[in-house]
C-alpha cells in the first residue's frame, strides 16, 4: 500500500531558504512541499484556497510582511488549522515564547541537522511537540528558575523598551493604556532586580531575553 507523503508549506521570505529546504525534503521519503509563502499572509491565503497541508514550516521574521506569531494565531483560529513548527534563527526567550503561546506545535532552529529537522517536521505533523534541544533547555530553565519569569507581554513590553520607543509609543503599538505599560514595567524591574530602564535592557539582553533588531 501506497503510503501518501506528508504536505508541507514553507513560509520563509527568503526564497533561498525555501529552494534549499524544498530541495532537502525532495529527497526524503514520504515528505512533500507543496506550496510556499513569503509572508504569513500569502501563507493563510493558501490555505484558505483549500491547498492540502499537513504540517507548516514557519518562519518568524519576515520583512515588512506579516509576521510568524501573528500568522500562528489566525491559522489556530481556522476551523481545521494544521499544526505550525517554526523554523528560525531567533532562540531568545521572547521569541520561544512568543510562538508557544501562539499555539506553535514546535520551535527549530536553521541550523538543525536535516535528519532532525525531518524528524520534528514528523512529530509535528503527528500533533507533537518537536523542540530543538537548546529551545527546550530554555523552557526548562524557566520552569526550574527560582526567578519569577517574565511573561509574554511584559517581554514584548521590554523588546519595545530596548528598540528606544518611549512609554507613549509602547501604548499605543499595542493598543494599551499608558498607566498599563508602566504597570507592567513596575513588574518588570522587580522580577530583574533593577530599578531602572537601562538596567531592565541590559540585564535582558545578558540573559538572552530579548534581542536588538
Amino acid at each position: 500500500m501506497t503510503v501518501e507523503p506528508l504536505h508541507i508549506l514553507l513560509v520563509d521570505d527568503h526564497p533561498v531558504v525555501r529552494h534549499g529546504l524544498t530541495a532537502m525534503f525532495a529527497d526524503r521519503p514520504g515528505m512533500d512541499v507543496v506550496a510556499e509563502a513569503a509572508d504569513g499572509r500569502e501563507a493563510l491565503d493558501l490555505l484558505a484556497s483549500g491547498t492540502r497541508v499537513d504540517v507548516v514550516l514557519m518562519d518568524l521574521r519576515m520583512g515588512s510582511g506579516m509576521d510568524g506569531v501573528s500568522a500562528i494565531r489566525r491559522i489556530n483560529a481556522l476551523p481545521s488549522p494544521p499544526p505550525v513548527l517554526v523554523l528560525t534563527t531567533y532562540d531568545t526567550d521572547a521569541d520561544i515564547l512568543a510562538a508557544v503561546e501562539a499555539g506553535a506545535t514546535g520551535y527549530m532552529l536553521k541550523d538543525a541537522p536535516p535528519d532532525q529537522l525531518c524528524e520534528a517536521v514528523a512529530a509535528a505533523a503527528q500533533g507533537q511537540t518537536a523542540l530543538a534541544p537548546g529551545v527546550a533547555g530554555r523552557l526548562m530553565e524557566r520552569l526550574r528558575s527560582p526567578r519569577p519569569a517574565l511573561s509574554g507581554r511584559e517581554l514584548e513590553i521590554l523588546g519595545l523598551l530596548a528598540r528606544g520607543l518611549s512609554n507613549r509609543a509602547i501604548s499605543r503599538e499595542l493598543f494599551i493604556s499608558e498607566a498599563t505599560v508602566k504597570t507592567h514595567l513596575v513588574h518588570v524591574f522587580d522580577k530583574l532586580g533593577v530599578d531602572n530602564r537601562t538596567a531592565a535592557i541590559t540585564t535582558a539582553l545578558q540573559r538572552g531575553l530579548i534581542r536588538v533588531e
